[in-house]
């Protein structure tokens, strides 16, 4: 099949396709440079919320949920509506961001840079033993993705300007002490209550029905009793742990892996360094005020003053000169080559450097601590290292395995045959498939998108290779596919009688709680009709808002009703989960004082606070122009 492409591919006719291809991509391609194309998913007062940035905020949010709620948002996001709202609800965030960026600009609210600093000098994120630590806090903002320390000064000014501008409305919100008393009466009132549960499942026997009836319902329904697209697949599998079962690696290996990759086990010599820094005016490299000054402070430690107390008075890095000028442990090639060369040329702790020149300005260099350079001995790796060169052996096997799988089941891909054979798996059959909540690897969209595509279901071929994960890779063909369909009358015609007995069943019991309750507020004694449906009134004394000594639809009811006034009825009726209705009388209502919550007050400033903040940003969104535009699962999946 190959070689019959590759010969075809050689006519003239062929040649003039490719050209016209090669000459389409050039002109896009041209476009794409001199065409300034849109791609922002929404615009709020003229200013742009990018694809890009969109993309970050999804990821970022879809990360969060999937580490606090684990499984349970994989199959969330299995569901098509429920994405969709949540990548609306993350553009409705960026949205209400750029609304307060907005007016935070008209409202000229800043942050200096004296307050910066000394917030991320605060932040206990990057201190170590309670003091600020330097190469903590590039390190964190690295891993973060800020790879300037001026990219994650910027992205902090952003956000506590936001702060700022939200603390100003939240601190202004307060409760009062009526407010407090209020709710705290609410919150410890008690009811006496008395009930009588009429059960709907003595109804079930007087309902009958109609074929008529069941078959309306059947037609009005349908999508309830539809049997989804479901699909087996048989499929051949690569995994690199079963090929690493079969990896014998042995001692010369072992040996020789060991000799070969020697730095790898080799701790390098480090150099725990303080500075002192002299930054250089303007940039200016010929600056001879700064050489002065430097000159001056080595003179001073020359005359005995002390390092760590130089650095704290007359660094320009002020971050390390709080520390004494500590910059922690350094290896060859963190700093620029010059300040490297001086660091390595201190032999003995407590020397300090020369004047050494980087681009930042002058360094006086004093070495604190040293450690040599430490080898791991083979016999200590050894069983690790066995591991470690089995896995690899096994993952350079599945590679050449995968090539060669993915290359076989294509070139004959009517079968699976072949390509198992080649690679030595055996074929095996998938479980019934759906769409969404299917078992491990088929969990996967890649592998669900493969198994309902075209190629496999239309076309009858094998898939192409799937990288399920960096150590599985499967090929799917198709064994049974079933369409949607809706199952026949016949089939649910039992499940349909059972809801339509259980809800003409309900809807009688609902007729006679109701005339129940009619009679009961006419003052008419109802025992001897509970008696004959088989209740009577339970009575409660003092029942809690949230007992969970009753039904809390009962206990909502009871306190929804109004207190008993002079002697009269305060009842009502209510639906229980379980289908069944209840009678609900309150006879008596206990309002007692209660020792105040100290927490009550700040918790109803926060919500107050919540909720003046969200008016304000609905404000901002009244007055404001957006434009949203369609999301796609495309553009989200970044």
């Amino acid at each position: 099949m190959l070689e019959d492409i590759r010969e075809k591919s050689q006519g003239l006719t062929a040649k003039i396709i490719l050209g016209l291809i090669i000459l389409t991509f050039a002109v896009a391609g041209v476009g794409s440079y001199t065409n300034s194309v849109d791609t922002s998913v929404a615009t709020v007062n003229g200013e742009a919320i990018s694809q890009q940035a969109f993309n970050k905020a999804y990821q970022a949010q879809r990360s969060r949920m999937a580490q606090q709620f684990g499984e349970m948002f994989d199959t969330l996001s299995n569901d098509a509506n429920y994405m969709a709202n949540f990548r609306q609800g993350v553009l409705d965030n960026l949205i209400n961001e750029k609304l307060i960026d907005q007016n935070s600009e008209a409202l000229a609210i800043r942050v200096s840079d004296a307050r910066l600093k000394e917030t991320i000098r605060k932040m206990p994120e990057f201190q170590v033993d309670g003091v600020f630590d330097n190469n903590r806090y590039l390190a964190i903002i690295n891993q973060a993705g800020f790879f300037q320390s001026s990219n994650f000064r910027d992205y902090l000014r952003v956000e506590m300007t936001r702060r700022q501008l939200s603390q100003a409305l939240v601190a202004t919100e307060f409760n009062l002490p009526y407010q407090e008393k209020l709710q705290l009466a609410l919150q410890n009132q008690t009811r006496d209550i008395r009930f009588a549960t009429i059960s709907a499942e003595q109804f079930k026997a007087k309902v009958e029905l109609t074929d008529e009836e069941i078959n309306n319902y059947y037609l009005a329904n349908q999508a309830r009793f539809e049997n989804k697209k479901q699909v087996k697949v048989d499929y051949i599998s690569l995994n690199v742990t079963d090929i690493a079962k079969g990896i014998n690696v042995t001692d010369a290996e072992l040996t020789k892996y060991y000799q070969e990759n020697l730095a790898s086990f080799t701790e390098t010599e480090q150099r725990r360094i303080s500075h002192i820094l002299i930054e250089f005016t303007d940039g200016n490299a010929e600056d001879e005020a700064a050489k002065t000054q430097a000159q001056a402070v080595l003179t001073r430690l020359e005359q005995g003053e002390d390092f760590a107390a130089l650095a704290k008075e007359v660094s320009n890095d002020t971050f390390s000169g709080e520390n004494g000028g500590d910059l922690d442990w350094l290896e060859s090639g963190v700093m620029e080559e010059s300040f490297d060369d001086a660091a390595l040329a201190l032999a003995n702790i407590g020397d300090y450097s020369q004047l050494v020149i980087t681009s930042f300005g002058y360094h006086v260099l004093k070495l604190t601590d040293y450690k040599a350079e430490a080898i791991q001995s083979f016999e200590d790796v050894q069983a690790d290292l066995r591991i470690k060169l089995g896995n690899e052996l096994a993952q350079d096997k599945f590679f050449a395995l995968q090539q060669e799988m993915a290359r076989i089941s294509f070139e004959f891909p009517d079968s699976l045959e072949d390509a198992a054979s080649e690679v030595n798996v055996v074929i095996q059959t998938s479980p019934w498939l759906l769409s969404s909540g299917n078992s491990v690897p088929f969990d996967q969209a890649k592998v669900i998108e493969a198994a309902f595509s075209d190629i496999v279901l239309q076309d009858n071929m094998n898939s192409d290779l799937i990288e399920v994960n960096d150590d599985v890779a499967l090929v799917l063909r198709l064994n049974t596919f079933q369409a949607a369909n809706v199952k026949p009358l016949m089939e649910v015609e039992a499940q349909i009688k059972d809801i339509l007995v259980n809800q003409k069943a309900t809807e009688q019991a609902q007729q006679t709680v109701d005339a129940l309750l009619a009679d009961f507020n006419a003052g008419t004694d109802i025992t001897a009709q509970l008696t004959a449906l088989n209740t009577s009134f339970v009575s409660k004394a003092k029942v809690a808002r949230y007992s969970p000594e009753i039904d809390q639809s009962i206990s909502r009811a009871a306190f929804v009703l109004p207190h008993p006034v002079n002697g009269g009825i305060s009842a009502s009726t209510v639906a229980l989960s379980n289908g069944d209705l209840a009678l609900v009388e309150v006879t008596a209502v206990d309002v007692r004082e209660s020792a105040a919550n100290p927490n009550l007050a700040q918790q109803q400033t926060s919500q107050l606070a919540q909720s003046a903040y969200q008016s304000f940003v609905n404000s901002l969104k009244v007055d404001a122009e957006i434009t949203r535009k369609q999301l796609t699962e495309q553009v989200s999946a970044y």
